[in-house]
């Protein structure tokens, strides 16, 4: 186990939160295991590839791209409607103080004559009818095909949003059927290799985080960038001056997002992965929690838990700060052109280069500008998360897999069980081998007992059989046929195995029992409880077999878990049964009848019995002693009592030997 922390410490105010004083897994109770640090995010080519993942949805999406370009095009026409509205108020109010008859070149050419040439300027660019009041008539018609526009344009985007919801949550689906089809393919060993908090992490948060980034950024993202195109069209119509005013914005835009962007950057990928270590802290501290406060490390865990939380703050603060600067940054730019588009615009038209109502329609169009980029800017935080969280993802995507199963796999004639080891050699590590060179065999019906010092190997050679580790040399045959030639599924259905470490699942007992052969039927779950000695414990719970189990079997006692785990092997008949230190965990009593029940649970069968207490494989027809990975002697128990090796040391060690000083 790593250092984990408990939930206790953060209660801690934030606005206390002091600078942690040294890295993560100094001082924990935990402190076996690290996560290595993560290589800075390569940005690009993780967005680039989480993309990807939507290609299967590009006919979905150039719908979605349709119908934002006809949604955005309503939008971007309705200010320039409501700008011809502007100048038919304006106008009909000017008109109606003007001498009734008179033409507008008549009064435009009696203010020159009066000097008032500016006044003049401005009355030429407007379409007066002086005498004339506001045409309402034709005021209502320019907002109602405003109203319209809009309406419009609200109706295209609900449709967009509404059908790239489903782009996303469908490409999240495959995205998560992907992980889980990925695990499977996973080597034992890198399960062996990782917390289990961090990997649930990824699997949940950061998929979630990516589902969250893809739904709000990709929208958003296409409409604003339409946005700004459209606009800026119908600026350079309106005025190519005030147009060039508002494209200042562009580079400084482009400019501060990226600055900003480049700092956070890294934030981001620390938040996710401080994320994924916190919650390996928490799951290994509540799955050990006895454990902490038997020997009292709580403070200590609780100091662990504090670094890291402290570390996860940091990172999530410094990077929502520094990429939330983006938004007001845009803001005061907008503003800046606001101001110079009102004084030019003004200016142009009081010498009669634009009418009041494009002025208006243009200040519309350069918030309609300014917003889109600062909302560009303001994903750029929301697309970084989610990157990070993506590139977490494709890294377990990327892990390397077990070897595949074969095309044409070969299966064994009948369920014999006979396994042959030839010359097999293994090692976890190339420069610290384990295994070299072993062989053995075990014929049907067998019992083969595997003793030996800890560490000596004897998980290592089941792990084998049942190919969660694969050889470096040699071979492994079941029935004739080797190992590697079968697929793992065909391969492990031959196979059972009860391991020292139970594991139940949220569930009825009857289910947990099933779960070695879900189509046994109820008389068959029976016989192996009965088999096993399980039905008499069973009956004394007020539910029986309907009593539901929660993961952690916290209901029942170690020595139960393991009776169950022993019914669900006998239920699941395999030709191979592999008992693991099935009973450290019975008492004595319950160990002598199950001792009872694995004899006739192994009649026709092979098994390997892998067992400290000696006194449990007695009977057993093959005993192999292991030391550091090479058989040393093999036989039977009186025979090698006689040889008086290794095994008689180590009998004499349990049974006969006087409590001495260590």
């Amino acid at each position: 186990m790593s250092g984990t922390g408990t939930p206790t410490a953060a209660a801690s105010s934030p606005s206390r939160i002091p600078r942690p004083a040294g890295g993560p897994g100094r001082g924990g109770p935990f402190a076996g295991m690290n996560i290595p640090a993560e290589k800075p995010m390569n940005f690009w080519p993780s967005a680039k590839r989480l993309l990807g993942t939507l290609r299967p949805e590009r006919l979905w999406l150039v719908q979605v791209l349709v119908l934002s370009v006809v949604g955005v095009a309503f939008s971007v026409i309705g200010p320039r409607l409501l700008g011809e509205g502007t100048n038919l108020i304006f106008a009909g109010v000017v008109s109606k103080d003007l001498p009734a008859g008179a033409s507008k070149a008549d009064v435009i050419a009696g203010l020159r004559a009066s000097g008032q040439n500016q006044q003049a300027d401005m009355l030429s660019a407007m379409p007066l009818t002086p005498g004339v009041g506001i045409d309402f008539q034709a005021l209502a018609t320019v907002l109602l095909w405003a109203l319209a526009l809009y309406v419009l344009a609200s109706a295209f985007g609900w449709a967009q949003a509404y059908i790239l919801n489903g782009v996303v949550q469908r490409t999240v689906y495959r995205l998560r059927e992907q992980i889980e089809a990925k695990i499977h393919r996973l080597p034992l060993r890198y399960f062996d290799s990782i917390q289990r908090g961090e990997l649930l992490s990824r699997v949940t948060n950061d998929v979630d985080n990516i589902s969250q980034s893809l739904q709000q950024s990709i929208s958003q993202v296409v409409t604003s960038l339409l946005t700004v195109v459209g606009v800026l069209v119908m600026m350079v119509l309106l005025s190519p001056t005030l147009a060039v005013i508002a494209l200042v914005t562009v580079p400084l835009t482009l400019g501060i997002t990226a600055l900003i962007a480049k700092r956070s950057q890294k934030l981001f990928v620390a938040q996710w992965k401080n994320t994924g270590e916190l919650n390996g802290q928490i799951e290994e501290t509540y799955t050990g929690h006895a454990l902490v406060k038997v020997f009292g490390r709580q403070r200590e865990v609780d100091e662990r838990f504090r670094q890291k939380n402290v570390e996860l703050y940091q990172a999530s603060f410094g990077a929502q700060f520094i990429s939330g600067l983006i938004m007001p940054a845009m803001t005061f730019i907008g503003n800046l052109v606001y101001v110079g588009i009102a004084v030019v615009g003004g200016l142009q038209v009081a010498s009669g280069a634009m009418q009041l109502g494009d002025v208006q329609a243009f200040i519309q169009y350069s918030r309609q500008f300014t917003m889109p980029l600062a909302q560009l800017g303001s994903m750029a935080n929301l697309l970084q998360s989610g990157v990070a969280s993506a590139e977490r993802v494709f890294e377990l995507l990327d892990t390397d897999e077990q070897s595949p199963d074969p095309a044409e796999a070969a299966t064994p004639d009948g369920k014999r069980g006979r396994l042959v080891f030839e010359d097999v050699s293994f090692s976890y590590s190339p420069e610290k081998p384990l295994i070299s060179s072993l062989s053995l065999v075990a014929e049907p019906g067998q019992t083969v007992a595997i003793v030996g010092p800890t560490g000596a190997g004897k998980t290592t050679l089941v792990n084998l059989m049942m190919r969660f580790y694969e050889i470096d040399a040699g071979r492994i045959t079941l029935d004739g046929v080797d190992v590697t030639s079968m697929t793992r599924h065909e391969l492990r259905s031959r196979m059972g195995m009860v391991l020292q470490d139970t594991w139940l699942f949220g569930g009825t007992i009857r289910d947990n029992i099933a779960y070695g052969r879900p189509e046994a039927s109820e008389a068959e779950i029976l016989e192996a409880a009965q088999a096993t000695y399980v039905d008499r414990f069973v009956r004394s719970l007020p539910e029986g077999y309907d009593t539901v189990l929660d993961d952690e079997g916290s209901n029942v006692s170690a020595g139960e878990k393991q009776l169950l785990t022993i019914a669900r092997a006998f239920l699941s008949r395999p030709s191979v049964l592999i008992l693991d230190e099935a009973t450290s965990s019975v008492d004595t009593r319950t160990e002598v009848l199950v001792q009872k029940a694995m004899s006739a649970l192994r009649s026709d069968r092979t098994s390997f019995v892998i067992a400290h207490r000696l006194s449990t494989i007695r009977d057993a027809d093959l005993i192999l002693v292991m030391e550091a990975g090479q058989i040393v002697e093999q036989g039977t128990h009186a025979e090698l009592l006689a040889a008086g090796g290794a095994y008689a040391r180590l009998y004499e060690a349990q049974f006969a030997a006087p409590v001495a000083e260590v």
